[in-house]
């Protein structure tokens, strides 16, 4: 028994004949008794009955013809809550963030978000490997993630809103030799120690460029995924380290150089299961986040 046959049934009743209920569903006849006859199998007595060319309800037809009212009666006003629910601009919307994006990016959208009959964010921080962030969007509404740019496409299983494309400089303490020149190469870098993530996180792979740009093995002194922890370690002389451009404070004690000959490059990207932005609130959530890396960037070229 399914919403369909139900309302056949109901239909019958009131039409009275299997050709009206035809031509008032759009379907074919037979169409209609194929699923009357489906009905009728998962019911233990008869439903419906001949009288001459009619085909008429029994009185069990007419009282499960009833309750077919009742039941898409039901089922309208389910569609009408989930529509209520989808169109609602007020709702609660989770939103996760690697630590540079959520400590960059959350304090502008809960501004953002801020008045009346606006989205209600929930904010967590998911320090994760860059292959994990796509299963995050199972718990979330919106993960912001990031790789490097010419590292693979996020799967198919999510969809993309691509929010910055943000430079990767070289951090050195600010009396470094090297932060006298405008821009270091590879083979300027080389020889210093290196401060970097653990493996599995996106920046790795632009450390590895660098060696293979140099044509030398980058020695590696710390393994520290925290920026905020890499700059003081930085400002302390503990090595070199690659820093992103926009969503981390300037450090007084550090200097940032950009790289020439290396992509140094990574993706600040929304991720989303596409059904979640069904929903208004979510969309709004979105588009804040856009505006908010909009207004990151132009600090930066304004």
């Amino acid at each position: 028994m399914d919403e369909r046959q139900l309302r056949i049934l109901r239909e019958l009743g009131e039409l009275g004949s299997v050709t009206a209920v035809a031509e008032a569903l759009l379907v074919t006849p037979s169409a209609i008794s194929q699923q009357l006859r489906l009905l009728q199998r998962s019911m233990p007595v008869p439903l419906t009955e001949r009288q001459g060319r009619r085909l008429v309800l029994t009185d069990a037809g007419q009282a499960l013809a009833g309750a077919a009212i009742e039941v898409e009666t039901a089922l309208t006003r389910a569609r009408h809550s989930v529509e209520d629910f989808l169109g609602r601009p007020d709702g609660e919307v989770s939103v996760a963030a690697f630590h540079s994006a959520g400590a960059t990016l959350f304090p502008l959208l809960l501004r953002a978000l801020a008045g009346p009959g606006a989205p209600v964010a929930r904010l967590a921080d998911e320090d994760v490997a860059q292959e994990d962030f796509p299963r995050l969007t199972r718990e979330y509404d919106l993960v912001l993630a990031h790789r490097l740019e010419h590292a693979p496409p996020w799967p198919e299983t999510v969809a993309t809103t691509t929010l910055l494309r943000e430079p990767l400089d070289v951090a050195m303490p600010a009396d470094h030799p090297l932060a006298a020149k405008r821009r270091v190469t590879p083979r300027d870098v080389a020889d210093e120690p290196w401060i970097t993530v653990h493996d599995g996180f996106p920046v790795m792979a632009t450390i590895e460029a660098i060696a293979a740009a140099s044509g030398r093995r980058l020695r590696l002194a710390h393994r520290i995924n925290e920026f905020a922890v890499v700059a003081e370690v930085v400002a302390a002389g503990g090595g070199l380290a690659l820093m992103p451009r926009w969503t981390m404070r300037p450090h007084p004690d550090l200097a940032l150089r950009p790289l020439s000959g290396v992509r140094a490059r990574r993706h600040i990207d929304a991720l989303y299961r596409p059904e979640r932005t069904a929903r208004k609130a979510v969309r709004t959530v979105l588009t804040e986040l856009r505006h908010a890396a909009r207004t990151i960037q132009d600090r930066d070229t304004g």
